[in-house]
């Protein structure tokens, strides 16, 4: 509860959040199979339809809202999505929309130490790009095609350079927790939260607040619940908690939302996949991660890169995804089959959109919300 509005459920280790346009995110509990993941999910998204019908609401599973104007998008009454928007505004940063009409699906992943997380992170980020490819479900803005086939993916991108992006340094030799530690510091702050109620600190320094010198609350020094809010304003490809969140790919249909923690575990929880991945990036400079990172929400798995097509790197990757997943011997790799299927034909998700709004939906942008409700 925050005042009298119901913002959010928990249910044990679940919850489930309203987010700044009233996207519904589940946030789901530890688990140690992609079997149990996907349960997870088909009983939320059961569980979600049930409620809903009665009141004759649908949910989407797209990574940005295909028609409304933003200014039609109401806002969840939550005093930290305030703030963050007054940020946003303050600063002329083009955040607002992100907040309220994107959507994606996320998986969070451990590590067993420091040099883990480092392969882990390193691999991650490189491949970042080539999941938005596989995933890409974004295609739609104001009722017509955006000419992105992951519009949410570019529009994040352009919140604050500063908060979000391809992490270079994470590909320095010297990387570690504190380096990833130095770099949150330095991210300029949006909230702090003291006596069930948010503080807007816009633009401040974790650093002062370290040094008790915070102009909002002086004298005062932050907790871990402080550190922890302020990680959630930071919004990089992969996002480095006590685990690691892969951020890069569009909501999607069911059979996709089971897919992502599928391509992911299958490639760095298993140490011959992870080998792999390292080794085929290992040569690849800043400027081609960046260059994935920008061309793949327009191009999807049609980019070039090093003499060939991301499809076919996408088709390696796979293979790696697969074999590492059959190592766990727990009949998991059939979670792939959709993006197996992605690779095979080179349509993704917003290719398929895209098809059908020329064709069977005689570019009326309606149908969307028949076909592609949960």
């Amino acid at each position: 509860m925050e005042g009298d509005n119901i913002i959010g459920l928990k249910n044990g280790k679940q919850s489930i959040s309203l987010e700044p346009g009233g996207q519904l995110e589940l946030s789901g509990a530890p688990l140690i199979t992609l079997h149990q993941t996907c349960d997870e999910i088909n009983s939320h998204l059961y569980q979600a339809k049930t409620v809903a019908e009665e009141m004759r609401i649908g949910f989407l599973g797209l990574g940005f809202q295909p028609k409304w104007r933003l200014e039609d998008i109401p806002r969840v009454p939550k005093v930290r999505y305030d703030i963050m928007q007054n940020y946003f505004h303050k600063f002329g940063l083009p955040g607002v929309d992100p907040l309220l009409r994107t959507c994606s699906v996320q998986v969070n992943l451990d590590f067993s130490s420091e040099a883990d997380m480092i392969k882990k992170m390193r691999a991650s980020l490189a491949l970042q790009p080539l999941a938005t490819a596989l995933f890409a479900n974004s295609p739609f803005k104001e009722g017509v095609p955006n000419s992105y086939l992951s519009i949410r993916s570019h529009e994040v991108d352009q919140v604050d350079k500063r908060r979000t992006g391809m992490l270079p340094f994470v590909f320095h030799d010297t990387f570690g927790f504190e380096q990833f530690v130095d770099y949150a510091l330095d991210v300029p702050m949006m909230f702090v939260y003291r006596k069930n109620k948010y503080i807007d600190c816009g633009g401040m320094s974790f650093r002062d607040f370290m040094a008790g010198k915070l102009p909002a609350i002086p004298g005062q020094v932050p907790t871990l619940s402080d550190w922890e809010n302020h990680l959630t304003t930071i919004f990089p490809e992969v996002r480095l908690k006590r685990y690691m969140e892969m951020r890069g790919a569009d909501a999607g249909p069911l059979n996709m939302l089971c897919g992502l923690p599928a391509f992911w575990v299958g490639l760095l929880y298993d140490e011959v996949s992870l080998q792999n991945v390292l080794d085929m990036v290992a040569d690849w400079t800043n400027e081609d991660r960046q260059y994935l990172r920008n061309k793949v929400p327009i191009t999807g798995l049609r980019t070039p890169f090093q003499g060939r097509l991301l499809r076919d790197v996408a088709e390696d990757v796979l293979k790696w995804a697969k074999d590492g997943l059959d190592r766990r011997c727990l009949n998991e790799s059939v979670f792939l089959d959709p993006l197996m299927e992605v690779v095979r034909t080179g349509l993704t998700p917003a290719d398929k959109l895209l098809e059908m709004y020329k064709n069977e939906w005689k570019n009326n942008i309606d149908h969307v919300f028949r076909e592609k409700c949960y």
